[in-house]
């Protein structure tokens, strides 16, 4: 990432714009995602982006992204206190039918048991 484009960046103030590059240049950040996903980590408030993010990059490549993908969803779960875009989070990552699945996924993944926590707060 050459010195112009990490400025404009870091000037993000939401993470919308670090959200486009990334979109807009998938095929080309792969040196430069970590940076990326930490500036979108660093600026997003409410944790719109952090979950725009991460469902992006899992419909781009699960397997390729993941370590981003983990990432982003552990700030979305902190940012995302209004749980605005937690469920459609859930439902990217876990699939739609997360909610019948959400005993099995809380036992296999602690990020899911987290959001669903959040969710729904009386429990699975």
């Amino acid at each position: 990432m050459d010195d112009q484009l990490k400025k404009r960046l870091e000037s993000d103030s939401t993470g919308l714009l670090t959200y486009e590059y990334i979109a807009n240049n998938i095929n080309n950040i792969d040196d430069v995602i970590d940076e990326l996903v930490n500036n979108i980590i660093n600026v997003d408030k409410n944790g719109q982006f952090a979950v725009s993010t991460a469902r992006y990059l899992n419909a781009i490549d699960n397997k390729k992204y993941w370590t981003q993908i983990d990432k982003l969803i552990k700030a979305a779960i902190t940012l995302d206190r209004e749980r605005a875009y937690l469920p459609a989070l859930a439902a990217s990552i876990w699939g739609d039918d997360y909610k019948q699945r959400a005993t099995q996924l809380a036992h296999e993944d602690d990020n899911f048991r987290r959001i669903y926590k959040r969710l729904y707060p009386t429990g699975i």
